[in-house]
């Protein structure tokens, strides 16, 4: 973690998403240090953890933290949004290594990961499915018959993490875990600077679809 934020600083130029990516930073170091069962060796393995960042607009953070964990080569950083990188400014899986899906449309990443976690089940895959989604793309309604479809089908291997930096329009009444819970998710609210938070909620026990809720302040 010590290295993340010299990597994310040499990203310039998409200052418009640079909170975006910030609020990212600590979620994806627990997620890729602690959680997920993923090396850049084993990035093809089928048995792999899939993790889908739908938070793909401003995604600094995510691409720093694959550079410290050798997905990709550090020094591509510089030179990232240029003609010929393969950094843009929203990442796409042919291009960057690690990246399971091309991103940056609000909505669609929660929908693919409950896909893909259903995928990993017929298949018979010890993989598990996390995604991470931002508190205002929920506004989305492709977002909410993910939520539902997730419960009924008992998508258990699957997790979402919400970054809650108070950036959605509408909201939800009684807060966003309650969206969840109200469909039979597991649910948790943590302080989403918090590692040891992050990783207890990010680890426990779950026999139904996993939400956390990770609340940001502005810091960075």
């Amino acid at each position: 973690m010590q290295r993340i934020p010299e990597l994310f600083a040499r990203m310039a130029g998409d200052e418009k998403h640079e909170w975006a990516a910030a609020s990212t930073i600590d979620v994806l170091w627990v997620l890729y240090d602690r959680v997920l069962n993923i090396t850049p060796a084993t990035a093809d393995d089928p048995d792999r953890d899939r993790f889908l960042l739908s938070k793909g607009h401003g995604p600094m953070a995510y691409y720093a933290v694959l550079a410290e964990k050798g997905f990709i080569d550090e020094s591509i950083l510089d030179d990232w949004t240029s003609w010929d990188s393969p950094l843009g400014q929203h990442p796409d899986r042919m291009l960057v290594r690690g990246a399971e899906i091309s991103s940056g449309s609000l909505g669609h990443g929660l929908p693919i990961a409950v896909g893909t976690a259903l995928g990993q089940q017929i298949a018979k895959s010890r993989g598990r499915t996390f995604v991470l989604v931002g508190d205002g793309e929920l506004d989305e309604g492709s977002n909410h018959e993910a939520i539902a479809v997730a419960a009924r089908l008992n998508v258990a291997n699957l997790t979402a993490i919400v970054i809650d930096n108070q950036s959605a329009m509408y909201g939800w009444p009684g807060g966003i875990a309650q969206r969840f819970a109200v469909e039979g998710w597991q649910t948790a609210e943590v302080d989403g600077r918090d590692h040891e938070a992050v990783f207890t909620a990010l680890t426990a026990p779950h026999d139904c679809p996993n939400v956390v809720v990770a609340k940001i302040e502005k810091s960075y």
